[in-house]
């Protein structure tokens, strides 16, 4: 009896208590999971439905040490190594040209390429191990709040905070993608010698492999696998206000109105937080928001969408407190006292993984915001955000939250997502400050979190926004100006609001958000003091040399809506993104993998944000391949060198792929 055996169209190895199935899923792709002391379960955290056609390309060859599985463009070989029958496993592209390999045993080492190390309980915390790869780079992973493109070397943790994202996909540049399709809280090294991959506790190992022969094929490979994004609304290619925070209705209205008066284009108003009375009620305190629904009347007949921000705390003192306890819809601490969360009081979380949860909350929020006529949500504290990040305390309906924790953000935007689809709702874009594989596919635009008002973090949002794109979240945004610490009245910040401004033109989404200083307490009819308001944030705030700069760029934005909703479009049909990193588009320039501070937005225009204090033009590499048109001077370069661009503040350099620049030229005027 060998170790290998074909089960109809899976490869099986077993040796020593260990069962490892192959299998293809999707084209050129393969998934790989391994058990120990059991079956191999079926089912999938995020990977869709496997099709029978993908399944009967499948082209396994069997011996007594070695076997093979061939899924178009990609191959396995398992190998059985002599010292202690361990399996090392290798992939291949169709040139032969190997793109992953575990680790071998190493003879008297004894290494373990998948090391199961028994936890109390029955699971595992588990290691996996692939050799490093000379030269190798490698791209995605979601979002890490570092200024570094690749991520070659890099230790990241497998777990959401405020503004981190893990999404564990990513693209190398040797031509394949890789997806650790575990949603335990865990790590990954991606070293010079050894990559590593750990799930703090978990079942099985399960990850899934393609090739292609450039990153867009990869990528679409990957969307197939996961899901794509929906059709985006129109009111996504606009510009969207917002600040911390519009807190009563008067408010709303006034600004509404004033951005009308002017004639400057508004597709969304954002309610923030602490429209409530308390942290579950799920509806505007009356205090504020004495009518509501004439408020959002009001908004849609000046063509302006409402957005309102949703928390999946439960404050102790909510209404729905009780009954969501006894019902069991809420998170729940495994040691110590029931709070999860200290923000104007003691707070637990709804529990987004449970069916019965995501059916209660829909409810309340259908009829107290959908009803109204409301139709796009501000999904916040998506992680979700544990005071202690303590994730071993924690427990969800679907598992533990060290086992399955990761899953938490796309189930919160699925609860949306479905319930506003049952609604009769079309078109979905829901706001949210976290994402797992597949968020994208529940409408999800996800914001990169409360980060600070500088320089240092802008520039991290370049790389953010370049990783979540090809982490397969091609809808993303940032909080324009940053959220922490942005005085109105101080000049370098109304300079750092401008050239962020700018960037966020030619973000998939728009949108000006921050906490503005100096803030002004507010206290109710009761008085207890509630969340504060921040200064003013519109763009007529920031002093008269910025306001037409800004709505300079919204008037750019609003005449590059045809081309945006032809990346938009692009996006729900192929998976791609929106903002890609420069090579993207040219795989073949090598520079083009170095780049951390520029990017395409689509395939047409080069953008290069000014990202640095006072800095009044710099350097901008053109790949090469192309030539570049400059939008602000109208020069030709040929591709494949930098050149220095002046940028006054009221210009960002641009450049424009010949074959469109004159229609490109024309739109953005």
């Amino acid at each position: 009896m060998g170790f290998f055996e074909q089960e109809e169209k899976k490869l099986i190895f077993r040796e020593n208590g260990e069962t490892v199935w192959v299998e293809t899923w999707g084209n050129d792709s393969l998934r790989v999971r391994s058990a120990m002391l059991s079956d191999v379960a079926e089912g999938s955290v995020a990977l869709l439905e496997n099709s029978k056609d993908t399944q009967s390309k499948a082209a396994i060859a069997i011996e007594e040490w070695e076997a093979s599985i061939t899924n178009g463009n990609i191959k396995a070989v398992l190998t059985v190594q002599p010292w202690g029958h361990a399996l090392q496993m290798a992939f291949y592209n169709g040139k032969g040209e190997l793109l992953l390999r575990e680790i071998s045993n190493g003879g008297a080492l004894t290494r373990k390429a998948r090391h199961f190390k028994p936890l109390q309980g029955g699971d595992f915390r588990l290691k996996v191990s692939f050799e490093g790869q000379p030269g190798e780079k490698i791209y995605g992973m979601g979002q890490y709040q570092q200024e570094r493109m690749d991520l070659k070397g890099c230790n990241l943790e497998l777990a959401h905070r405020n503004s981190q994202a893990s999404i564990p996909f990513y693209l190398s540049n040797r031509g394949y993608g890789f997806l650790w399709h575990n949603a335990a809280i865990g790590e990954v090294s991606f070293g010079e010698n050894v990559m590593t991959w750990v799930a703090e506790s978990t079942r099985q190992m399960d990850y899934w492999i393609t090739a292609g022969d450039t990153p867009a094929s990869i990528e679409e490979h990957f969307a197939d696998a996961v899901g794509k994004a929906p059709v985006m609304p129109e009111y996504g290619l606009g510009f969207w206000q917002c600040k911390l925070r519009y807190y009563n209705q008067q408010q709303v209205l006034d600004v509404a109105a004033e951005y009308c008066r002017r004639g400057i284009p508004l597709d969304v108003l954002v309610i923030d937080y602490y429209h409530w009375p308390r942290c579950g009620d799920w509806r505007f305190d009356e205090e504020y928001f004495p009518n509501p629904a004439e408020m959002v009347q009001k908004l849609h007949d000046m063509g302006i969408e409402t957005m309102v921000s949703i928390w999946p705390q439960v404050d102790w003192r909510s209404e729905n407190y009780e009954e969501m306890k006894q019902q069991g819809l809420l998170v729940k601490s495994n040691i110590g006292i029931d709070v999860q969360m200290l923000f104007h009081g003691n707070n637990v979380f709804m529990d987004a993984t449970n069916p019965r949860t995501r059916a209660y909350v829909w409810e309340k929020c259908k009829k107290n915001y959908a009803d109204l006529g409301i139709h796009t949500f501000w999904l916040d504290e998506a992680e979700p955000e544990f005071t202690t990040y303590e994730f071993d305390n924690y427990r969800y309906h679907a598992g533990p939250v060290a086992s399955v924790g990761n899953i938490y953000p796309r189930e919160y935007a699925r609860l949306f997502y479905e319930g506003q689809k049952q609604n009769g709702q079309q078109e979905i874009v829901n706001l949210i400050r976290c994402a797992w594989v597949g968020s994208q596919k529940y409408g999800a635009l996800v914001w990169s979190g409360d980060i600070m008002s500088d320089y240092a973090d802008f520039r991290k949002q370049i790389c953010a926004g370049i990783h979540m794109g090809v982490a397969g979240i091609p809808w993303w945004t940032t909080d324009i100006g940053g959220f922490h610490g942005g005085w109105i009245e101080n000049e370098d910040f109304r300079e750092l609001l401008v050239r962020w401004f700018q960037f966020g033109a030619f973000c998939p989404v728009m949108r000006l958000h921050g906490c503005r200083q100096p803030a002004t307490q507010i206290v109710n009819k009761a008085g207890e003091v509630r969340e504060q308001t921040g200064a003013d944030n519109e763009v007529w705030s920031f002093g008269e040399e910025a306001t037409p700069i800004l709505v300079k760029y919204i008037q750019v934005r609003e005449r590059m809506r045809d081309y945006t909703r032809e990346l938009m479009r692009e996006a729900h049909e192929k998976g791609t993104p929106i903002m890609r990193g420069l090579f993207y588009e040219f795989p073949e320039d090598e520079a083009c993998w170095d780049c951390k501070d520029a990017y395409l937005f689509g395939s047409d225009i080069l953008v290069a944000p000014v990202c640095h204090e006072h800095a009044f033009g710099r350097e901008v590499y053109l790949p090469a391949g192309a030539n570049w048109t400059c939008v602000s001077t109208g020069m030709v370069y040929e591709g494949g060198q930098s050149v220095w661009v002046d940028a006054p503040l009221d210009t960002i350099p641009l450049f424009l792929r010949e074959g469109r620049q004159q229609y490109l030229l024309e739109m953005l005027g």
